[in-house]
Formats: C-alpha cells, sequence, structure tokens
C-alpha cells in the first residue's frame, strides 16, 4: 500500500533539506518497481519560492495537501522566523487526526510551536538546541542524538542526520530489508542509531593506515552466531580493553556492547524477513544465544515480538 507524505516548502529554503524526505520517500529500493511512498511538496502560499541557493522553486500544492497525508515533514526552518497561525493550525490538525508529523534539523521549530511537543522530548540541530530549549521550556531538547522517535512525531538533528531519519521511517514502515535496499541504491549507509552522537570528535590521524576499530567492528560482523568477549574483541586489533572501549567511543559514540546490540538486533530483523528460519535458530544465528533473550531485546528495541515483525515485514 502507497502512503502519502506532504512536505512542508517555506521562502528561503535549502533546497539539500527539502530534497532529503522526496529522495529517500521519492525513490523505490529496486529499478523498476513503484516507490512504496507518494510525496506532494506543497507550501502555505503555492507558487513561486525563494530558496538560500539563490534560485527559485515552483511549488503547486497548497496546505490542503496535509489534509489527507499520512506522514507530514518539515524539513527545516527559518530559525529567527514565527511561523504563522494557518501553518501551526494545518500542523495541529494533521496530528489530530493522526498523522506522522516529522521534523528535521530546524524543522522541530515550528512543531514546538504548535504545542504538540509539550511536555515531551525533540531532537534538532545541536548548534540550536539551546535555542529551541529555551523558547520551549516545556519540551526536553536533545542535542545528542541523531533522532528521536515518539511514534506520532520524530524529530531528527541536521543534514545527515535528516537522511538517517527518513531511512528509519523506512526501516519501521517496510523493514530492515526495504531500507538496506534503498540505502544501497542511494548509496548511503543503511543504518546509524538514533542514539548516536550528533557530534562525534574523531581524532585525526598522524599517518595514512588502517583504522583499528573499523576493521573490530567487520570482524565483529563476521562472528556474530558466536559469544563476543570485549576482551577478546580488543585483543582481535592489539588493544586493551579499556584503550579499545575509549576508541571505540570515539569513533561510534556509543559504547561497543551497545553497538554489538544494534547489529545483533539488525541482523535477527533481516533474517526473519528474509528467511523462514525459526525463532531458535534466529537467536542462535544473530548470537541472542537463546530465543527468550532474543524475545526480550527485540521487545525492549522494538515494541513488537520476533513473530508478530516476521508477520508484518516477511518476504521469505
Amino acid at each position: 500500500m502507497v502512503s502519502s507524505v506532504a512536505v512542508i516548502a517555506f521562502p528561503d529554503i535549502s533546497p539539500f533539506h527539502l530534497s532529503v524526505p522526496s529522495l529517500v520517500f521519492g525513490h523505490s529500493e529496486n529499478r523498476g518497481t513503484a516507490p512504496r511512498y507518494r510525496v506532494t511538496i506543497c507550501a502555505e502560499d503555492p507558487g513561486i519560492l525563494p530558496t538560500n541557493a539563490g534560485y527559485d522553486i515552483a511549488v503547486r500544492s497548497s496546505l490542503d495537501a496535509l489534509v489527507e497525508a499520512d506522514t507530514v515533514v518539515v524539513p527545516s526552518w527559518v530559525q529567527a522566523r514565527r511561523p504563522s497561525d494557518a501553518l501551526l493550525e494545518a500542523i495541529r490538525r494533521a496530528h489530530g487526526r493522526g498523522a506522522r508529523i516529522v521534523g528535521l534539523c530546524l524543522g522541530a521549530f515550528p512543531i514546538a510551536d504548535s504545542g504538540i511537543l509539550d511536555g515531551r522530548e525533540a531532537a534538532t540541530h545541536w548548534h540550536a538546541a539551546e535555542d529551541l530549549a529555551r523558547r520551549h521550556p516545556q519540551v526536553a531538547v536533545r542535542s545528542d542524538v541523531l533522532w528521536s522517535d515518539l511514534g506520532d512525531v520524530v524529530t531528527s538533528a541536521g543534514t545527515a542526520a535528516a537522511l538517517d531519519c527518513c531511512l528509519h521511517l523506512v526501516r519501521s514502515d517496510h523493514g530492515v530489508s526495504a531500507a538496506t535496499a534503498l540505502a544501497r541504491r542511494l548509496v548511503l549507509a543503511p543504518h546509524r542509531s538514533g542514539t548516536q552522537a550528533q557530534f562525534i570528535p574523531v581524532p585525526v590521524r598522524e599517518q595514512d593506515g588502517e583504522d583499528e576499530i573499523e576493521r573490530a567492528m567487520a570482524w565483529a560482523r563476521m562472528n556474530l552466531s558466536e559469544p563476543v568477549d570485549l576482551d577478546h574483541w580488543s585483543r582481535t586489533v592489539l588493544m586493551t580493553r579499556r584503550t579499545f572501549t575509549r576508541r571505540f567511543r570515539e569513533r561510534t559514540g556509543s559504547s561497543p556492547q551497545q553497538w554489538l546490540l544494534v547489529q545483533r538486533l539488525d541482523r535477527a530483523r533481516l533474517l526473519l524477513e528474509t528467511t523462514e528460519l525459526g525463532v531458535d535458530a534466529v537467536a542462535g544465528e544473530s548470537g541472542f544465544g537463546s530465543p527468550a533473550s532474543l524475545r526480550l531485546h527485540f521487545g525492549r528495541a522494538f515494541g513488537i515480538s520476533p513473530s508478530a515483525h516476521r508477520d508484518l515485514f516477511s518476504t521469505a
């Protein structure tokens, strides 16, 4: 079933930010197949809109596109601009009837202005987080994550994180297999966890050479079905456990154990979607050791059982 996505354009918008949801939601994951989403670009005042890149764009649809959209995307915003009452009311009405509201980068600002984030959390670009928190003290502003998914409202950090967030939504809607195929088509990284830090201080190496942490991650992915002991894992790249843990966090923004759990969950989802392996076998192949462990971690991460996930997304 094709779902509808309304993307809100506005004067002085960044063409890159506007293109992100169109690129991700408007593409099919395989050549020759239809996209899973129907994307409409709309604006409060349709017509010729200036961009911040020095050229204009033509927008044909009005905010009436929000009336029946399944997902409404505010792809960015002009930080100093106060949204009009008409725009805020359109966002409130779409949210009230059950549409998913998505704010990419500075798009969190008009969404917060609408009031639907009161008492809840929102992510935005780290550079704008302090301003958003000052304007909306009732919103828990996150500048330390790539995105925040509340189910009905999703907000993200800036630029590349907006691509990650949109791919995350495809994964949520259609499964890891579809999202991975789409990422491959777009030549994007298949998945970055939303809890990954926005700004990760990766030290510049003094000499060209192999990235030990990348090599350690590759080793772990090849051995997901086996127990991965942190001491043994660190020795594969000739590091002490303490140095390895520190370097891993600097490189990825998460601990080795957290990263490994995400990889195991991804493997489990892919096996559930693309094979007919039983839950016992999926647990073994993804390194959880037992079906009970798989069900526990899967339920905590996704709010659904492995079997129910298979029923929703299986392509086998």
